[in-house]
Formats: C-alpha cells, structure tokens, sequence
C-alpha cells in the first residue's frame, strides 16, 4: 500500500503555531500566578522576590510548566522534522484532544464575571462535556 501523496496544511502550520502558544501559555500563567491575590480582591501584600514568586509557580504548576516544555522541546521537532511528511491522521487525532480547550477557557470566564447561573454557561458546559468525551476520551479507544 503506498502512502498518501496528499499533505494537509494545518498538519504543517499548527505546530509553528503551537511554539509561540506554548511559550505564551507558560508566560500568561506566571502572571496570573503573579496578580492572582488582587483578582481575588485579597489585600495586596508586598511584592516578594522575583526568585520567590517563580519558585511558588513552579511549586504549583509545575507539572503544567513541563508539560508546556515537552511540547516545545519534544513534540515541535518529532512533529516538523522527524515525521517527515508522515502521520497527518496520527498528528491530527493528538491535535483534536485540544477542541474542548476554548470550553473550558469560556467557563472560567463565565464563571469570573458571575454568569454561571445563565443559560450561556450551562450550553457551554454541555458542549465542553460532548467536546471532552469525544476528542479526548473516546477517540483512542475508537483508534485502537
């Protein structure tokens, strides 16, 4: 059987993509880590260290900050240089595992501007459920 001559191009253009997301992510969640007492409408204490405050974040989110590195560090290269052109259906399956991602980003947007009682929320909850279940529960087993 020869492979498939056709190239999809969001399999070439998302994980360039993806890098700059990445490294944005890590830095967005330090901020909030940063300024996440004034959010609260806790009172401000003084600033500590710089050296403090990532020790803290990286004592809280520090599986999150790897998993952003694997994904630049390892998955980046495997995903432009070493697939080589092959693998856009395997590539693509991994890529859809993030489809409930935005849901999830609306809920807690909801939820800090106290709409988790309307109607809008409970939508996304549902559509954040189907997306969940489908793109990153039930799609492996249907793979394998």
């Amino acid at each position: 059987m020869s492979p498939c001559p056709r190239r999809h191009w969001l399999a070439e253009a998302y994980p360039r993509f993806a890098v700059p997301y990445f490294v944005y992510d890590v830095y967005a969640m330090f901020l909030c880590h940063c300024h996440r007492g004034r959010v609260k409408g806790h009172e401000v204490a003084p600033a500590p260290s710089p050296r403090a405050t990532a020790a803290t974040f990286l004592r809280k989110d520090l599986l999150m900050v790897l998993h952003h590195a694997a994904m630049v560090l390892v998955c980046f290269p495997v995903a432009t240089l070493w697939r080589q052109g092959k693998g856009d259906f395997f590539l693509g399956c991994l890529l859809m595992a993030e489809l409930s991602t935005p849901f999830v980003c609306l809920g807690k947007v909801l939820i800090l501007y106290d709409l988790q009682h309307t109607a809008l929320h409970k939508l996304n909850g549902l559509v954040l459920l189907v997306t969940f279940l489908g793109c990153r529960v039930l799609l492996f087993p249907y793979l394998y």
